[in-house]
């Protein structure tokens, strides 16, 4: 049987769309280790970051942070604190956020410190100070930046959170998993499982970035936005 068959025969059979191990309910566990991994990260990450770079100080830290974050491999992180507490679901969250916590901290204090000088004294000019400063000029002008390095978190976790099926947890990993316990002798037992999984949560990435690039783009000033645009976007003054 073409291998195709088999995928489109795999994917399409009932029994894949319902009960507990079902597509949907995989996706409902990949998702809620997603989202709250993201919201945990950027509740910690976001108001350090900014403050960091609101004040200036402890530049060093917000640097330091991101490249320990990014050298410790995520799957090793699993293995150990699973080691440490084992089936406890803490663990996935604990080691999805120590993946996401550097690129929106970096994002967030370089965002703050790259605001135009002139800007900033311009309002300390005009009599803002402290968090009016930061809510009404710093913020603004920096949450394309912020924004992305949510973006840049959310769809690594996106792709990073199938590892809880490695240690006994759900989500589309799980199909993964189990397809290779299935074994790959002949293409009906457990290699469409695993290609499907793969497929699964490489489109649900894909989705993650595209609709976080659009809300990227919604809370941008819009200012910023056409400052954004590339110049063979704006229209010239002889077309207009």
């Amino acid at each position: 049987m073409d291998f195709l068959t088999v995928l489109a025969d795999w994917i399409s059979d009932p029994a894949r769309w319902t009960g507990a191990t079902g597509i949907p309910n995989r996706l409902l566990q990949h998702l809620g280790y997603s989202v709250g991994a993201t919201l945990i990260a950027a509740a910690i990450a976001l108001p350090l970051g900014i403050w960091l770079g609101h004040t200036g100080r402890y530049g060093n830290l917000a640097i330091q942070i991101t490249n320990v974050g990014r050298a410790v491999p995520t799957l090793v992180l699993i293995l150990l604190l699973f080691a440490l507490w084992p089936f406890n679901v803490a663990v996935i969250f604990a080691a999805l956020v120590a993946l996401a916590v550097p690129p929106i901290l970096a994002n967030a204090y370089v965002g703050i410190r790259q605001v135009d000088p002139e800007v900033r004294d311009a309002a300390l000019g005009m009599g803002m100070r402290g968090t009016q400063l930061l809510r009404e000029i710093e913020i603004p002008v920096a949450i394309p930046l912020i924004m992305s390095g949510v973006r840049t978190s959310a769809v690594q976790i996106v792709a990073t959170a199938g590892l809880a099926a490695f240690v006994g947890f759900g989500g589309l990993g799980r199909l993964v998993i189990d397809g290779v316990a299935k074994g790959f002798r002949g293409t009906a037992r457990g290699l469409p499982e695993v290609v499907w999984g793969a497929v699964l949560i490489a489109a649900l990435a894909v989705l993650t970035e595209l609709l976080l690039a659009r809300v990227q783009r919604a809370v941008t000033p819009r200012g910023l936005r056409r400052q954004a645009t590339p110049a063979s976007e704006i229209p010239s003054a002889s077309t207009t």
